[in-house]
């Protein structure tokens, strides 16, 4: 187990001196300076969420690839865990168009390194930090197949966007035969009365890399009129060296 997972483990057990609470504080305040540092010159964001287990021969990592091109295409910068499997899979694709591609890497015993196409990436060692850089600097979420870590990731944008915490990002859930079950299991929220029917707008359930570009122009680049400015590097900071893409 690795010291950052027992440091978060120790703080999560409940009520610590004030002194290891205060340092606690300050280790993950130094872990959101090094994310805003990493990402603030990234640009408008699409993040792609997706289990880190494909191989490349995989049809999901394969149409992954696919789609991540083609949003690239419309000027977004490709985000996403920076490992392995569906998030390698995006940031090639990006890569693939010549567009940018940057990662969010969380540090974990095992499964999870940076992937070779990432223009730029940070390591990340608590699992919040990490939910909150993601969230931050995208402008739309794509979910495809994955595990728990994808679900947490796919409910934790549609909570925000459901409780309006931020503005009404496109939520796209990828590849209806893996997500059939998921979706029953929302409708019936609906049904149950636990969530409002127009909840269930919030998400667009597709097959079509077609659907989902169109819906990314309308919903995202349309709607909050986007057009990037790069912010000017500031030279004290000595942000000149470190913020040029490759």
């Amino acid at each position: 187990m690795s010291k950052a997972t027992q440091s978060e483990i120790k703080f999560l057990e409940g009520p610590q001196s004030r002194w290891e609470e205060f340092k606690f504080t300050l280790k993950v305040v130094r872990e959101f300076i090094r994310g805003f540092r990493a990402l603030h010159f990234a640009g408008p964001c699409v993040t792609i969420f997706g289990s880190a287990r494909f191989k490349e021969d995989h049809e999901y990592y394969i149409l992954t690839r696919e789609l991540a091109g083609e949003i690239a295409k419309l000027g977004f910068t490709i985000m996403t865990g920076g490992g392995p499997g569906i998030m390698e899979a995006a940031n090639r694709g990006a890569k693939d168009v010549g567009g940018k591609s940057v990662g969010c890497n969380i540090i974990l015993p095992f499964e999870q390194s940076a992937n070779p196409y990432l223009d730029r990436w940070v390591n990340i060692k608590y699992f919040f930090v990490r939910k909150t850089l993601l969230a931050k600097y995208s402008y739309a979420f794509v979910v495809m197949p994955g595990g728990f870590g994808t679900l947490d990731e796919f409910f934790e944008a549609l909570t925000l966007v459901q409780t309006r915490v931020v503005k009404s990002f496109p939520i796209i859930l990828f590849c209806k035969d893996f997500h059939k079950k998921l979706m029953e299991y929302i409708e019936h929220l609906e049904t149950a009365g636990t969530i409002s029917p127009e909840d269930i707008h919030l998400i667009l359930y597709t097959d079509s890399i077609e659907e989902a570009i169109d819906h990314l122009k309308v919903n995202s680049i349309e709607q909050f009129g986007l057009k990037y400015a790069a912010p000017r590097p500031s030279g004290w900071l000595f942000e000149r060296r470190l913020f040029r893409y490759k």
